[in-house]
């Protein structure tokens, strides 16, 4: 349980901020190269690098070198944890509305 809710925190932690999400939502149309998905955005390349690096380093992306370019892959298998959390989530919130939906219609039915 611990390891899961280490992983749960570097998901978010890694979708906390805006650039990592535009990341994230570019290469699920496919690979890029660091250099194309960094032109995107106003900043240097270096500060570019420690977003992928964050990326990477909570198994959101990964990274392949060929040569001089460094190309980016989206690992949509870990987006996985962060679904397993919401759909839990979902459950416990539904479960939560229809305990006062019952306790709402029961009083109301009550002389």
């Amino acid at each position: 349980m611990a390891k899961y809710l280490e992983e749960l925190d570097g998901v978010f932690v890694a979708l906390a901020d805006p650039t990592r999400r535009e990341v994230v939502r570019r290469l699920g149309r496919g690979p890029q190269s660091v250099g194309d998905l960094a032109r995107e955005f106003p900043m240097a390349l270096p500060s570019f690098m420690k977003h992928v690096r964050t990326l990477e380093a909570n198994g959101l992306i990964r990274t392949v070198k060929t040569g001089r370019v460094r190309t980016c892959v989206l690992h949509r298998d870990r987006l996985a944890v962060l679904d397993d959390w919401l759909a839990e989530q979902r459950r416990i919130w539904e479960e939560r509305t229809d305990r006062l939906e019952r306790f709402v219609t029961e009083s109301t039915e009550e002389p």
